[in-house]
């Protein structure tokens, strides 16, 4: 598959150095090779002195406050990715705890450190997430400006975007993507989607009428990189594709692009995903159709906007 590269960088030192909270992570994983062939540093602030090749490994302890400084000072850019990952564990009240403060307390931290350092970045690019529209807005298309949620996860993402107002006062050009469900073969919520249809078990889920705002992961990438180099960028965007598509359309095409038959028209019923998952089954069962119209109108261009294309790329299917 050949990837496209172009993106407006004009008056931009490609020497730059990124620095990455939550690099390990899925989406930072696979931006830190993008960023490296693009000729950037990359480093990443992490709670553990790791060795990567290449890659400048800076600790910080979000608990106790501390930062090392030598991480900020020499950042161009920061790519802020850290937080609890909201489908690992069940949201008992300590999880979601965990789930509010890594986000919120880890951006609180670098605000405070950056103010106090007096050196800024010239960007600051958080991620945010999709889920602040509510878990349930049915077949409405939402928009950066639509009404916000109140349920577990809205909140929480309202809490995150807040505290990145707080970089964003320090006259710091701020970008914040609100990320949809990341599609990669090996990590986020594909693999776990895929492994009930290669066993033959493969059915949607509740009504299957729930939206899926999805997006593959090297156009999230590439928006990272987008928001990073394009100056006039800043501001609040849906990080989805073109084409969002209901649960039953979703499982249906990785059925076809998997060659494997599904259980249709069984469903998997609501209760017992309600029993199985607690309150988390709010991610499965809800669902949100949201527009990117706002990244496409700023000049930004999909290389998977359609999910079978996205789908085959990722499965490798000719």
């Amino acid at each position: 598959m050949f990837y496209n590269f172009a993106i407006n960088n004009q008056n931009l030192d490609m020497s730059q150095n990124i620095l990455i909270t939550g690099g390990t992570g899925l989406i930072g994983k696979a931006l830190t090779p993008l960023l490296k062939n693009r000729g950037y540093k990359v480093s990443y602030l992490s709670r553990e002195k790791k060795y990567y090749p290449d890659i400048d490994v800076f600790r910080w302890d979000i608990a106790k406050k501390f930062i090392e400084e030598e991480s900020l000072l020499q950042a161009d850019g920061i790519i802020h990715l850290a937080g609890a990952g909201v489908a690992d564990k069940k949201w008992t009240p300590e999880r979601k705890r965990e789930i509010l403060e890594s986000r919120t307390k880890s951006t609180e931290l670098l605000a405070e450190k950056l103010q106090a350092l007096g050196k800024k970045p010239e960007v600051f690019v958080s991620a945010s997430a999709i889920g602040i529209y509510g878990a349930d807005t049915g077949d409405k298309w939402l928009y950066e400006e639509s009404i916000y949620g109140d349920d577990f996860l809205a909140e929480v993402t309202k809490a995150w975007e807040r505290s990145v107002g707080l970089i964003e006062a320090q006259e710091i050009r701020t970008v914040k993507l609100r990320i949809g469900v990341v599609l990669h073969k090996e990590r986020g919520a594909l693999p776990k989607m895929a492994q009930p249809i290669k066993l033959g078990l493969g059915a949607s889920l509740g009504s299957g009428r729930q939206y899926i705002s999805w997006i593959h992961w090297y156009d999230l990438c590439q928006m990272f990189l987008f928001a990073i180099e394009n100056q006039a960028i800043k501001g609040v965007f849906n990080a989805v594709a073109p084409q969002p598509v209901t649960n039953t359309e979703f499982t249906k095409t990785l059925a076809q692009v998997l060659k494997r038959p599904l259980l249709s028209p069984i469903a998997a019923p609501s209760f017992m995903l309600k029993l199985a998952l607690g309150e988390m089954a709010t991610m499965v069962l809800g669902g949100n159709r949201v527009s990117c119209q706002k990244i496409e109108k700023a000049g930004f261009q999909f290389q998977f906007p359609q999910l079978k294309m996205a789908l085959e790329e990722i499965y490798k299917v000719k």
